[in-house]
């Protein structure tokens, strides 16, 4: 049975990026992204949704955007669904959450300068949006 898993999303930060690094040194980023739909029903009112989506990174690529973006910073991600399942340990309840496994991104503004506040010393300005790419053979999963 033939599949396919591939995710590309454009939204702004929500917060900064959480950095952490695993037992063996892998470098792990959470972002979480919302994503804005606006558009004009019938009867011509103005509608706006948010979808808020969490993206999961890896090694160079997390350090990477954890150094450039922060609060508010727009981003485009390509990537993979992945469905985390597990049982809540104060209800017994299973849960589960989908989210996205970044393979490549692109900044969305000049440089992919941070926009958080309390930087000293912001990255330098790219003249071109810059682009990664995740190698999976170290990925967790």
């Amino acid at each position: 049975m033939p599949s396919f898993n591939r995710v590309i999303i454009a939204g702004n930060l929500t917060r900064d990026p959480e950095l952490r690094y695993t037992q063996s040194g892998l470098a792990v980023a959470e972002l979480n992204l919302a994503i804005n739909r606006k558009w004009r029903t019938q009867d011509g009112q103005d509608r706006e949704e948010v979808t808020y989506v969490e993206v999961t990174t890896f090694k160079r690529q997390a350090e990477t955007l954890c150094q450039h973006l922060g609060k508010g910073s727009p981003i485009l991600v390509e990537g993979r669904l992945k469905l985390d399942q597990w049982d809540d340990q104060k209800t017994g309840q299973k849960r589960s959450k989908l989210g996205v496994v970044m393979e490549s991104f692109q900044f969305l503004e000049s440089g992919g300068q941070r926009q958080s506040q309390g930087q000293s010393n912001p990255p330098p300005r790219a003249t071109q949006p810059s682009q990664a790419t995740a190698d999976d053979s170290d990925v967790p999963f």
